[in-house]
């Protein structure tokens, strides 16, 4: 007889902690870009869109301007498809050219790289950024391309077989980072 699957759950950050880490990630960004109105954040579905919104407020505070943000969904575009299977696509939505703009891709978790680089193939077909960069809010390892964030909230080596679950008050309720193991 088949035993339910059980998970255990260990807080990595707790939303204070979060927030911290969002101020200073969004001071880290702003010290290494050239012209902040040149700035632009895209979150890639489904936390970095909501990260690039936080990430764009914590921003306009500091410099009193507003950020331009888009969300990229970079599932087309995936090398590993039949693998990962297709999850609901969400529309790309970029309010403006990215020629000549400091892009920062947002995302909350980067394991393999496969994303982020489906992301820089589709981000060709914008137009042409002045500079690309990375922030993920948690680097957990295992890469399979040659990818690392610029900007990283924290690094959290984990087993294949463990996962990183960011949970944000707005859309679940509570706030923080979690490492979920399996306890079977």
């Amino acid at each position: 007889m088949n035993q339910p699957k059980r998970y255990e759950r260990v807080e990595i950050l707790s939303g204070h902690e979060l927030g911290k880490t969002f101020a200073r990630l969004a001071s880290q960004l702003l010290e290494r870009v050239t012209d902040a109105e040149s700035l632009f954040l895209i979150g890639i579905p489904t936390r970095g869109v909501h990260l690039s919104k936080v990430l764009a407020k914590q921003i306009e505070s500091i410099t009193g301007n507003n950020v331009d943000q888009g969300t990229l969904d970079p599932t087309f575009y995936r090398d590993d498809l039949p693998r990962v299977g297709a999850r609901l696509v969400e529309p790309t939505s970029l309010p403006s050219s990215l020629e000549g703009r400091e892009v920062v891709l947002v995302d909350d978790v980067i394991y393999t790289g496969r994303t982020i680089r489906a992301a820089l193939e589709a981000i060709q077909t914008w137009g042409r950024p002045k500079r690309v960069s990375l922030l993920v809010m948690v680097d957990r390892g295992h890469r399979e391309f040659p990818i690392q964030p610029d900007f990283c909230g924290r690094e959290v080596p984990t087993r294949k077989s463990e996962s990183i679950e960011l949970r944000l008050l707005d859309i679940d309720g509570e706030e923080g980072i979690f490492l979920v193991k399996d306890k079977n």
